[in-house]
């Protein structure tokens, strides 16, 4: 089987070299992302791989079907950019990596509320001015805070345990409910807007569907306190930007983390440190000192990027016998 791989990055590629000639597979690596522009690198082809940020759209998908491309293994969790309704009208079989460290993205989102919470960028940047003063970096204790979830799957459960060992209230809102998080950490679930109502932090782990996209609006973020701190390492459509932005404006928002960002593709995976962001939202973010942003990589541990690349390539390897892949859709 011959493989071309998307959007490779340094970390990645050592997984490629070392694991595709155990399995039979030639992968062809590159550093440029899948759009209809660089569809012509997987001629020739059984397969492609790619990343959240590709674009694997219903034109790509065509172009990739033309030119003879039968298996598309994303190396991510969601598949919000991928076409799936195209793909399986084009014949054209898809496997993600449903699962990898959940103590990765989890232990960032808590990253994310200590040092928002306790000003550490504020901070270092005070002391490499060699101002020593603590004026403005006064944060709270997370201990007996309530801390509302969206979501609480594998990521959700996992930050259960870690905000229970601060000793924060926990609200969950949910369509399923885990008795065990019940019973072990007494946590309780909620509607939606008594978790906005009730949290003075609000941690974000829904995936990104139709139901979810613009979850938090300028609705939803009304019913908060004023001054909540909200963090988001799911996927940056739950949120609508413009009533972030609004929300921050107004101070109803005090505090905002994210991973994640709407408008993402074509900004982060990239370096456009020599270039003019043209996103005139995104900068409108950064201008907020109460705003920390990370690129989308909270998953980026050594211990997720092993479990993802390993089943990324066990999806390939079983697709390259004649097999269904491990986690085809």
């Amino acid at each position: 089987m011959k493989a071309t791989v998307y959007s490779i990055s340094p970390y990645e590629k050592p997984y490629f070299d070392t694991k595709g000639e155990k399995g039979g597979i030639s992968f062809f690596l590159h550093k440029e992302p899948l759009t209809e522009g660089s569809v012509s690198l997987a001629e020739g082809s059984d397969a492609i791989v790619v990343f959240a940020n590709d674009q694997v759209t219903a034109g790509v998908l065509d172009k990739l079907h033309e030119s003879g491309v039968k298996f598309i293994a994303t190396r991510s969790m969601g598949m919000d950019h991928i076409d799936l309704e195209k793909a399986k009208a084009l014949g054209i079989k898809v496997a993600n990596v449903p699962h990898y460290s959940p103590h990765s993205v989890a232990e960032h989102s808590v990253a994310l509320m200590l040092a928002l919470n306790r000003r550490l960028n504020q901070a270092n940047q005070k002391v490499r001015n060699h101002d020593f003063e603590l004026d403005g970096l006064v944060g709270f204790d997370m201990h007996g805070k309530t801390v509302g979830l969206l979501g609480a799957g594998e990521i959700g459960e996992v930050s259960v345990k870690i905000l229970s060992g601060f000793g924060c209230k926990i609200l969950i809102y949910d369509l399923e409910e885990n008795k065990e998080l019940i019973d072990k950490y007494q946590v309780k679930y909620e509607s939606i807007e008594e978790v906005c109502k009730r949290s003075d932090i609000i941690s974000i782990h829904a995936p990104l569907t139709k139901e979810t996209k613009h979850l938090i609006d300028k609705e939803k973020i009304n019913w908060m306190k004023k001054g909540v701190m909200l963090i988001n390492t799911a996927r940056g459509a739950i949120c609508e930007t413009e009533a972030l932005i609004d929300g921050l404006k107004e101070g109803k928002i005090g505090y905002l983390g994210m991973d994640v960002y709407e408008h993402e593709k074509g900004l982060f995976f990239e370096d456009h440190s020599n270039d003019v962001v043209q996103d005139d939202l995104f900068i409108r973010l950064l201008g907020f000192k109460n705003v920390l942003i990370t690129a989308h990589q909270a998953f980026l541990t050594h211990e997720a990027i092993k479990e993802n690349m390993e089943t990324t390539i066990q999806n390939l390897n079983d697709w390259a016998k004649g097999k269904k892949a491990m986690h085809e859709q």
